[in-house]
């Protein structure tokens, strides 16, 4: 081409892959303005017309709004900023679509209400911010006032669901129930006392192991075993040896009805639930369930603390 050619409007309309309305609509508001016009007053335009219109439609095509596309062909913005402004923007955009087929991915699987719906995509779509004060809510609640705040600062960063910015259908899920879990008053109530448990059996210098796991490591082999038989005996003492050792004190029919409130309090379904829904959230190994252990063993202390 040289610096004399001259298209008319219908001709670089053609060369551009575009309507001559749509050509029309972009010389009118001045993003590809004629370079001239004929005696008869017809519109032309030269070479530079095309690669500015294939510009154009490159930028309309990115989503890109006709004034930025203005300032973009005259120079006015750098492409490179424009171009990473925008692709920031698409992040968002991109962030918001995933959640949203999350959550009705979600509303699909459980068969939904719309008020459960609407619950789920609010819940969905709060902000770190909101997300960390709901549960940073919860877990006040629960640790507020049962000990010195260093000594529960890691169980609270361990109890604590960090969604990530993309999450799956499942993760989204998990956050939906988790969320619903710590607004629950009587969840909370038990949890703050299985936290006023634990406070009550650690060392004045540092923690003693948790009841739960001398539990779990004990009882295993005798899942099998009715927990009111004789077989079943040295299990139990086993236990409540190592837990009056660990407490410091007698292995009397107070410190088995201590530890048997201890143990009820953590063979709550709920705060298992918790954990496995934490677990989902942040991408972490779904924990071993305690129950059938905690179960077997809270029948079998039960029966052999006296009345």
């Amino acid at each position: 081409m040289t610096g004399d050619t001259r298209y008319s409007i219908g001709e670089l309309a053609r060369r551009a892959g575009l309507t001559v309305k749509t050509v029309r609509f972009y010389a009118d508001r001045g993003i590809v303005p004629p370079t001239g016009r004929t005696p008869a007053g017809h519109r032309w335009y030269g070479a530079e017309a095309v690669a500015r219109l294939e510009l154009v439609r490159t930028l309309r095509e990115l989503g890109l709004g006709l004034p930025t596309i203005r300032q973009v062909v005259d120079r006015e913005l750098s492409l490179g900023d424009v171009a990473a402004a925008h692709a920031e923007a698409l992040d968002v955009q991109i962030r918001t679509l995933r959640l949203r087929r999350a959550v009705l991915t979600a509303v699909a699987r459980r068969g939904a209400t719309p008020e459960e719906m609407d619950l789920m995509h609010r819940l969905a779509t709060l902000s770190e911010a909101e997300r960390r004060r709901l549960v940073g809510e919860f877990l006040d609640a629960v640790f507020g006032d049962v000990g010195p705040a260093p000594e529960f600062a890691g169980v609270m960063r361990s109890l604590t669901p960090e969604l990530p910015e993309e999450p799956n259908t499942e993760q989204v899920e998990a956050w939906v129930e988790l969320a619903e879990l710590v607004q629950d008053r009587e969840f909370q109530a038990a949890v703050r006392e299985l936290a006023r448990h634990h406070a009550a059996d650690r060392g004045p210098a540092a923690p003693r192991r948790d009841p739960v796991a001398l539990v779990r490591d004990r009882v295993g082999p005798a899942l099998g075993l009715d927990p009111a038989s004789a077989q079943a005996d040295s299990v139990v003492a086993a236990v409540t040896a190592q837990y009056a050792e660990l407490r410091g004190r007698p292995d009397d029919a107070e410190l088995r009805r201590q530890l048997l409130a201890r143990l009820e309090a953590a063979n709550d379904p709920r705060r298992e639930r918790y954990l496995r829904l934490l677990a989902v959230i942040n991408g972490w190994t779904p924990p071993e369930s305690s129950a059938p252990a905690l179960t077997w063993f809270t029948r079998a202390l039960a029966v052999r603390i006296p009345a």
